[in-house]
Formats: structure tokens, C-alpha cells, sequence
């Protein structure tokens, strides 16, 4: 089975990552699809897409560890729960990757597929001070973790209309192919919310993987919110 990558969190928690190798088939023998998720997904358009929706749900009943699977479902902005369990999750999909994450706090993931021209994307989603601490020689690959962790960050807080340039800030880091954490800042002033996240990035061959935590208490080592 391509379980491709696995972590468990501190203090509790876990993220996965599967690689999509099986067909339809191997899916839908093991999760035994109820009425409505066999209408969902007749729904979905091209078997990509419908092996990217079998692949996450297997994945999260995979790294659950229950006998019975757990009943996912979606609230009314979009954003997934699993019925019965204490666990928040977060899932994503990209090329022939899936993943998912729980925690015991709000929680979102992102996996991204190297895109060679995102550079042609940059200005909608970072803040002049956020492109300005991007190194010139690895700059698609900040980029990318740039995109991710706001990705991440939109998924954890799990409501609509956020502006990920103006609403969502990440504090300067250091790229390192090896992973590394940093944090960032999800602040609305006029829906009174502001909001820490813990980020998390690792580099999965042709893979950029962010996922992110919701802190319990104020972020002290963040800067001011500039731009």
C-alpha cells in the first residue's frame, strides 16, 4: 500500500500522505461507500478527481484505526468533519498525491504539485512584506510554501470570504529542503477574529506539504501585521 508519508504530532495528532497507484476498484471494496457518497461521487467529472475524493477518505480511515469507518461530512462553508470523533481534520489532493491531518485543534493541510509559472501568481496571494524576505535564488520554492501555508491556514479556519493577501500573513523563514516550522497569522478586524497558527513544511520529491495548527494563546513571536 503507498502510504508515501506519515507523522504524528505533538501532543497529539497525525498527518499522511498517500500516493495514488490504485484504481477505482481497490477504493470502493474497502470503504463500502454509503448511498450518498456513492451519489457524490457519480457526481464528480473525470476519474482523476474521483481518485483524489476515494483516496482521502480511504487515507483517513486508514490512519484512524478504527474497524468501522467514521462518517465524513461537510458543514455549510465546506469544511470536513468526521462524525463522532475529537478530531478535527483537513484533507488535500494534488497530481497523484493525497492528504489528510487530525488534531485535536482546527487543523488544515496542503499539498501542491510543483508548478513552474506560479511566479505569475505571486502578487494575488503575498503582501509586498512578504516578498520581500523571499530568497531570489530558491523564490518558486518560497513560493510555493508561501501558497501552501495559506492554503493550510484558509482550511483550518474553515470559513469563506478570506483574502489570502490581506487577511493571511506569514512570518519570514528560512527555505530548507529538509523541513522546517514557522508561523502565521489569519486576522479579519471586521469579523473581530484574529487567529495563530503553528506551520509546518516538508519537501516530498516534486511536493510542497504545509500543514498548520491553530495556537490555544497569543502568537508573541510574530511581527506586526504589515501591508
Amino acid at each position: 500500500m503507498p502510504l508515501y508519508f506519515r507523522k504524528f504530532l505533538e501532543p497529539e495528532g497525525e498527518v499522511g500522505v498517500w500516493q495514488i497507484r490504485e484504481d477505482e476498484s481497490f477504493f470502493t471494496r474497502r470503504l463500502l461507500l454509503t448511498r450518498e457518497e456513492r451519489r457524490l461521487l457519480r457526481q464528480i467529472k473525470g476519474a482523476g478527481r474521483r481518485l483524489e475524493w476515494l483516496s482521502s477518505r480511504y487515507l483517513l480511515h486508514y490512519l484512524s484505526g478504527r474497524k468501522v469507518r467514521g462518517t465524513l461530512f461537510k458543514d455549510a462553508n465546506g469544511k470536513p468533519h468526521l462524525k463522532n470523533s475529537p478530531y478535527l481534520i483537513s484533507l488535500s489532493h494534488s497530481h497523484e498525491m493525497a492528504a489528510v491531518m487530525g488534531a485535536p485543534v482546527p487543523c488544515g493541510i496542503d499539498i501542491q504539485y510543483f508548478v513552474p509559472r506560479i511566479n505569475r501568481l505571486v502578487h494575488k496571494f503575498m503582501s509586498e512584506p512578504e516578498q520581500a524576505f523571499v530568497e531570489p535564488e530558491c523564490e518558486q520554492a518560497y513560493f510555493h510554501v508561501m501558497w501552501c501555508a495559506k492554503e493550510a491556514i484558509y482550511k483550518a479556519y474553515g470559513r469563506r470570504q478570506l483574502d489570502f493577501k490581506k487577511h493571511i500573513h506569514i512570518a519570514p523563514f528560512r527555505y530548507s529542503e529538509a523541513g522546517f516550522g514557522f508561523s502565521g497569522r489569519m486576522t479579519k478586524p471586521e469579523a473581530g477574529v484574529h487567529l495563530d497558527f503553528d506551520l509546518f513544511f516538508e519537501k516530498l520529491d516534486d511536493y510542497f506539504l504545509v500543514y498548520a495548527l491553530q495556537k490555544q494563546a497569543s502568537n508573541a513571536e510574530l511581527p506586526p501585521v504589515q501591508g
